[in-house]
């Protein structure tokens, strides 16, 4: 790992340490939740060069999953997250090797569909409760022994599990398996001819972005006590996309900071209703006109030093 990635690590790491000290717990949670599925997305799209607007299924899926599992089955926390995260997975596994059959705007439309389809039956199922969701999602205690209705406990629950996935995120980017997303990203053809095969590691790729999703999701479902058809709707999706774009793409931190930027906007100008999607389309497109690599990838290039 390069110092200036380890010092930006560190950095963020006591950054995050003192932030409930000066900011609400909930909103830093939130926005390490969506940091987390951000990045995931990143992994996908901005290594892997696949475009899915079918995300918000496996974020969505794995928050209902885990949060009947904590209300209905009585598991503790960390086996409804990790029922949430696997059943994200194994979805992600099942559209993935379908939709990869596809390239381009036809693979983008495939997830999108599938995603609809998600939404669908999570409006119709019972156990998702419909139009009314899961709410009330109990937050139990860690390994049987640390009380999460504590803020304290579980913010620095939320931090490891956004910190740990980031990194591993990270891991993978730079390992053998990353440099050959990468090199389909760049020419498929080209990795075809050295004899790799590519449809394998395009799924590999799909279901680990899938499963990542799904873990942020699932962590959210606790964090907030409540799984809602928003975490499975396809403007979840946009707001992914959103996030990775602006924060930019192909960058380590840059959905970082896209999402804690989308995530700030929404919170400090919810008392514009829904002129606050009209503020972050404007946003949206003065970040494509004037800085296209997105905030990180610019800082990049000033710096030349990849971030």
């Amino acid at each position: 790992m390069p110092v200036h990635h380890i010092a930006i690590f560190a950095g963020l790491l006591a950054l995050l340490i003192a932030a409930p000290f000066f900011f609400y717990p909930i909103f830093i949670m939130k926005i390490l939740c969506f940091a987390l599925f951000a990045c995931a997305f990143n992994l996908l799209l901005g290594y892997g060069g696949l475009l899915s607007f079918g995300h918000a299924a496996y974020f969505g899926m794995a928050s209902y999953v885990c949060a009947h599992a904590a209300k209905v089955w009585g598991l503790t926390p960390e086996l409804a997250i990790i029922c949430g995260t696997l059943v994200a997975g194994v979805l992600g596994f099942l559209i993935g090797s379908l939709a990869i059959r596809r390239q381009g705007i036809y693979f983008a439309m495939i997830t999108l569909a599938f995603a609809q389809m998600v939404y669908f039956f999570s409006l119709q199922a019972e156990f998702t409760g419909g139009e009314d969701g899961i709410q009330a999602v109990p937050r139990g205690h860690l390994f049987g022994l640390i009380d999460l209705r504590s803020q304290e406990s579980l913010y620095f629950l939320v931090l490891a599990i956004a910190f740990a996935g980031i990194l591993l995120i990270y891991r993978i980017i730079h390992s053998p398996f990353g440099q050959v997303l990468k090199a389909i990203r760049e020419n498929e053809p080209r990795a075809i001819s050295l004899g790799y095969r590519v449809n394998r590691y395009k799924l590999a790729v799909f279901v680990l972005s899938a499963t990542l999703a799904g873990l942020a999701g699932a962590t959210k479902a606790i964090v907030f006590q409540l799984a809602s058809l928003t975490d499975v709707y396809w403007t979840m999706s946009g707001e992914v996309v959103l996030m990775t774009l602006l924060g930019g793409m192909g960058t380590v931190f840059g959905p970082i900071v896209g999402a804690a930027v989308i995530v700030t906007m929404q919170n400090y100008l919810a008392t514009f209703g829904a002129w606050v999607t009209i503020i972050q389309g404007l946003i949206f497109v003065v970040s494509v006109m004037l800085f296209r690599e997105g905030i990180v990838g610019v800082i990049s290039k000033w710096t030349r030093k990849p971030l």
